[in-house]
């Protein structure tokens, strides 16, 4: 079986060339418990001051909180995907509608750059989100703290 091409779970763009793009690129550990259901991917953030690329390893609960925070996401709130071990992304959404993103190595670097995505960027993240998942379904199942077994219901 071949490997999906690249995916992006985020792709945020502006008419002045700021961005910020997550590219879902594979799994982590293809064929390997418990590595085969982590997502490698790579995190691009541009803007004239910065350029940064950074690697983001995306468990199916990051997925899962993504699409919840991304629902939520109003006016005045945060939402965030990546967490405490390692590389993380906030994105605050402006009264305006724009948005300030903050990417976080904890190791490196912080970047925060503005964004003015249009205004259809939100509905456009829900079909990515759903992109991903059907290149990369979950395939693996915990039956017990750190025990590991493939999903009798997956593809595999």
């Amino acid at each position: 079986m071949t490997e999906p091409d690249a995916v992006d779970l985020i792709h945020l763009e502006d008419a002045d060339g700021n961005r910020c793009i997550v590219r879902v690129t594979g799994r982590y550990q293809p064929g390997v418990l418990p590595g085969h259901d982590i997502l490698r991917a790579g995190v691009l953030a541009h803007a004239d001051f910065v350029d940064v690329r950074l690697e983001l390893f995306l468990f199916q609960q990051d997925l899962d909180d993504w699409q919840r925070e991304l629902a939520r996401l109003s006016p005045g709130a945060y939402a965030s995907i990546g967490g405490d071990r390692g590389v993380s992304l906030a994105f605050y959404l402006h009264e305006d509608r724009s948005l300030s993103v903050t990417v976080d190595d904890p190791d490196r670097l912080t970047a925060a750059l503005s964004l003015r995505p249009q205004h259809t960027w939100m509905a456009e993240h829900h079909r990515r989100l759903e992109q991903v998942r059907e290149a990369w379904p979950s395939e693996v199942v915990e039956t017990a703290p750190m025990a590991y077994e493939w999903d009798p219901s997956s593809r595999c």
